[in-house]
Formats: C-alpha cells, structure tokens, sequence
C-alpha cells in the first residue's frame, strides 16, 4: 500500500491519530487501533492519517538521525514532492521509521509544510524567515522570563530593577488598572489576582505608580476625551432686565462655574440661575454630549465639565458684566408656604461672593431678609417631615502632588443658599405642573422606619441608612427627605443633565417652542440614570482615594473618632477631619456618640482601605 491508497486500513499499518503515532490492529467499518501508551481505540478511518503500510509490530521505532537535513532540503527547496519521496532523500529508504521521523519534520514546520500526501519544502527566504522568527520567540521568551523575575525581585523584595526596555511588558498591566483592557498577562504568570486592584496594587510596589494616579475616572469609562462639540453664540432675544436689581452668587471660594444667584426685591425673591438651555438645544450635540456624560465630574485633582468648557464663559452668572439667566420669582405665605410665583428670562448683573463673605454679612441688607425667609421656608419644610443629617463633610483639593483637606462648617448663609435654591426647585415643578409642561421630578419615599430624634452623629448615621434613595419620574410625587411634595432640580443646568432639560422644557413654554413629549422626558431620564450612578461612584471613589493619599502623606495622622455604630468591640467610627468612616476594635466600651483619638497604622491605596487604632495623645488608652 502507498500513500494513494488512503482509505484502505490493514492490520500493522503505521497512521497518525491527533497528531501520535498509532497502529492499526483491525480494519472494518471502524478501525482498531493501538497508541503508544497501550490503549486501544475504535475510530473512524477519517479521524486517522495513513503514514506507511508497515507492517510494524510495535510503536517503539528507532528514532531515524536527520543529519542531512540541510542536504536534503537543499536539494527540493520550494519543490513540492511526498512523504516516501523525502525520506528515501534524507534516510536513504522509506520506513516506518523514516515516515515517522518526516512527519515529525512536517509538523515542526522549519522546513516541510502541508501533508503526507503533498509535502512542500521551503524556499530558502521562507526558512530563514520561520527560523529568524522562531529565534525571535526564543529571545522573547528569554527576555520575559527575565522580566518576570526582576518583577519579583522589585517587587516582593531581593532587590532588581525593571529595564528600560521592559517597561513594554508593562504597558497591559496599566491598560488593565485603568479599565481598558479584561486581563493582565503579567498578573496571570505572576499568579497574582486578576483584578484592576492588583495591578494597581503591583505598579505601585513597582514604583511606576504614586499616589498621584487616580485610576477610577478611567477604570469606569468617563475619560473618553472626545472633543466637546462647539456652541453657538447666543442670540439677542427679549429678556426682562434686572441689572438695576443687586444679585449674589455665593459659592465655595475655590469655585468656578457660578450657576445661581439671590436677589431680594419687595418681600420677593429672586432666584437666577444660568441660562444655557438658550443655545443647548434639546437634541443638538451638545445636549447629546451632555446625556453621555449626565452631570459635570468634581474631583479633587481636576474637574471634567459636562458642557463645553466655554459654556461656563458665556454663562457663568457674575462672569461678564451683565448675565443672561431664566429667574424664579417666590414669596412665601405665612405658613412657610410657596405663594405667588413668576419665570422670567431676565439679564443681571452679579457680584460673586464666598459663604465666608456671606457670613460675614448676614446682618446687613438684603441678606437679613433672605435668611428669614429662607428660614421660615425651612421650618416648614421640618414640619412636613424634612430629614436633616448634619455629619462631617470636607473639602478635598490635590495639586502639585499635595493632597489637602478642609472640614466644612455648617453656616446660615449655606444654609439660606441651599433653601433659596429649593424654593427654585419646587417653584420649577410647580409651575411645570399647572401649565402641564413634562419634566423630570425629584422624588424620595419616606423611610419604612424614622428612626430617632436626629440629633446625635449615631441618630443621623442610622437614619441615613433607612433613607431610600431619591428617584428622577417624569410624573410629580413627594420628595419626603426634603418634605417637599412637588420639587424638580432646577438650578444647575451648568453640571447636571436633567437640570438642563427642566431648563429647556420652561424655556419652550416661556417662548412659544416645542417642548418635549412625557415620553421623550422618560427616555432623558432612563439616559441620565444609566450615567449618574457611574459619576458618583467616580466622585465617591476618587475622594477616598486622595483622602488615604493625604494619609500616605501623613503616616503620623491621629484625629477625633466619633463612635456611631456598634457591633460588640468594634465600633464604626466617623473621623471629623477626614470626612471618613472606619471600623475599629477599640477593645473596651465606648458608649455611642463618645469620643476617641485614633492614629493611621496603614494605608492600602489600591485596596482602598485605611487601618487606625485607639489611642490617647500619649500612647495607647488602657485596654486599646
């Protein structure tokens, strides 16, 4: 039999099963066959390859020498000839050894491609080519073996230093810390976790990474760095002109996109807000841009705007001489409650200042005036059932490799800023409501359970986990944690998605335009939701991973510790200073509500986790 006669099987013919030689035993309709390893199989004749009629006894052929390799290829380069024909050239005759041993050479492939049946001998340039390759795999095989010690070495101690040239091999294992790639070939040979946390982990015991690279804005897709789309420049149009009244804008003092501002006019007050829904049009590139990215990013290292940076210039209130701004008009009733209320486009003019200027001037005119509405506003707003939790809160600013943080104190005129701004918000969904204009409506049910008087840091701490989350609907419902029955975000259009649709919606009605449909209000909102919730997972990651930065920083750190929660010993702690939570064995009983000194033991920066323990000025208490 010859290679010809594939298809016909005798007992003692040499094949090939997957790649090993087998040994046929029996030929039917399926074919008996022996492996090396003594076990028998039955196989279809299509599942095997002919290689020579034999007949071999056993599978253990002597293993032909192939040192005329070279000549033989020489010989037939870039030739097409068979399996018999190419060993009878390099062993001088065709048997089931030799078939083998050109197999063997068939499926290393250095200088036979195809089939036993066509063989193909490589060109000379085809094998210096594959064998220039192979040599090429071999170093990189090498150099990587390499690498991967010196990462261990770097890394886990013993000393070593990554190359230069290494630095290539590293590259995945940021790609993958950073979210943009699914696995890391580095973590998988080092037998290290997969996860974005262990990569992040392993660049910074390798030193390519400090506490500097904040890896969150990426890791969930908010880094996309497409170019903001232009906007147009506004269009004169008929506006009710305020100039002559004064008007604030109140803002932290590191703040620069003001978006809102008070005036105080006969027992009336106005709340201005931007007006970029006068060129952000609903559909237009800058409002689909906007929806992807759903609200303006804030980190303490840099701010990520969700309209094009030059929205903040044309708009910003207090930025330019006179500003553009949609204006809501409320007085109160005499139980607290909004009365009479007007939507203007208006133009103003603005003096910025900071809640500490404000402070600063809260006896004067026309600040007096506001507060005590503001206040009776509040009061009411308390008795319909208002939640009020007051915990820490802090400023967190990163430049220049500093990380800095500044608690928040609690002001009236924040506290006038903040319910100035509801009045707008409930006075928008108002409005929208009696005119039957569709927006989206801010709403929150009452928790299952109260909880207690609200006045302790552990009152305010268990409450807040009964809260249930607020809602956006395109139908009006209570908002009860603002006790609030109407309320519509209304007055930040500059750094939130459905602030500016609310905004457009008034506009289309205040101007004769075509408003949105309920259904298309419900898409917007479904779009801002998928969003949102990514947006303050980035703002809630990055502050505690600056905030453990400033703790990297600071490894002496000792600070307050406010017991708010207990489960034996350990103890959840509020850290005033750091705007934090921790969890501590403080190892004795501290009543809720007491007071501590904690100090940082340790800080795992890409864990995201920060260790503290008990302690007094001077050492640890008894029993810590």
């Amino acid at each position: 039999m010859s290679c010809a006669d594939e298809g016909v099987f005798r007992p003692g013919n040499l094949v090939i099963y997957k790649n090993y030689p087998a040994r046929v035993v029996a030929a039917g309709t399926k074919i008996e066959i022996l492996l090396p390893d003594k076990r028998g199989l039955s196989v279809r004749p299509k599942d095997i390859l002919f290689l020579h009629t034999g007949p071999v006894d056993s599978l253990d052929l002597p293993e032909e020498p192939a040192e005329d390799i070279e000549a033989a290829w020489e010989i037939l380069q870039g030739q097409t000839t068979t399996l018999p024909a190419f060993a009878e050239i390099l062993y001088g005759a065709f048997t089931p050894a030799a078939a083998l041993g050109v197999y063997r050479l068939l499926l290393d492939g250095l200088y036979l491609r195809g089939s036993p049946g066509e063989l193909y001998v490589l060109s000379q340039e085809e094998h210096e080519k594959e064998a220039a390759a192979r040599e090429a795999k071999k170093r990189d095989a090498e150099e990587w073996a390499n690498f991967l010690n010196r990462i261990k070495a770097s890394a886990f101690g013993g000393g070593g230093k990554i190359e230069n040239e290494e630095r290539r091999y590293l590259g995945e294992l940021e790609a993958f810390a950073l979210g943009k790639s699914a696995a890391s070939r580095v973590l998988k040979e080092l037998g290290l976790s997969n996860t974005p946390e262990a990569a992040h982990s392993l660049l910074l015991k390798l030193g390519l990474w400090d506490y500097t690279v904040n890896p969150y804005v990426s890791r969930f897709g908010l880094d996309s760095g497409a170019a903001y789309p232009p906007l147009e420049t506004p269009a004169e149009e008929e506006r009710l002109d305020l100039t002559g009244l004064e008007a604030f804008a109140i803002d932290d003092e590191d703040s620069d996109d003001p978006d809102d501002a008070i005036s105080f006019d006969g027992g009336k007050l106005w709340v201005h807000v931007a007006d970029p829904a006068c060129v952000v049009r609903p559909g237009s590139p800058a409002d689909l841009a906007a929806r992807d990215l759903g609200a303006t990013l804030y980190l303490p290292e840099k701010k990520i705007p969700m309209l094009p940076p030059q929205a903040t210039a044309l708009f910003g209130l207090g930025l330019r001489e006179v500003s553009p701004a949609l204006s809501f008009c409320v007085s109160l009733n005499e139980d607290g409650s909004l009365g009479e209320t007007e939507i203007r486009l208006t133009k103003i003019r603005v003096s910025r200042m900071t809640y500490v200027q404000a402070q600063n001037a809260m006896d004067a005119p026309p600040f007096r005036a506001i507060y005590e509405l503001t206040s009776r506003y509040r009061e009411r707003r308390m008795r319909n059932g208002a939640v009020r939790i007051d915990l820490p809160e802090v400023k967190i600013r990163a430049a220049g490799g500093e990380v800095n943080i500044r608690p928040l104190a609690e002001t009236d005129s924040g506290a006038m800023v903040t319910d100035a701004m509801l009045m707008a918000g409930e006075a928008a969904a108002r409005f929208a409501l009696s005119h039957g204009i569709p927006i989206p409506y801010a709403t929150q049910e009452p928790p299952d359970s109260p909880g207690g008087g609200q006045d302790t840091p552990a009152d305010m701490f268990e409450l807040r986990k009964k809260l249930r989350p607020s809602a956006m609907r395109s139908s009006p419902s209570p908002h009860a944690g603002l006790g609030l029955e109407l309320y519509a975000r209304a007055t930040s259009p500059l750094r939130r998605y459905l602030d500016l649709v609310v905004h457009q919606q008034l506009r289309a009605f205040l101007t004769g335009g075509g408003a949105l449909s309920p259904d298309e209000i419900t898409d917007r909102i479904g779009a801002s939701d998928a969003v949102t919730g990514r947006v303050q997972k980035v703002e809630r990651l990055s502050n505690l991973h600056w905030t453990l930065a400033y703790l990297s920083q600071n490894p002496d750190w000792r600070g307050r510790g406010i017991v708010v929660e207990k489960r034996g010993r350990l103890c959840t702690l509020i850290l005033p200073d750091l705007g934090m939570e921790t969890k501590v064995n403080l190892g004795r009983d501290v009543p809720l509500n007491g007071e501590v000194i904690v100090k940082v033991l340790g800080v795992d920066l890409a864990g995201l986790e920060a260790r503290f323990e008990g302690v007094s000025e001077k050492g640890a208490l008894p029993g810590f």
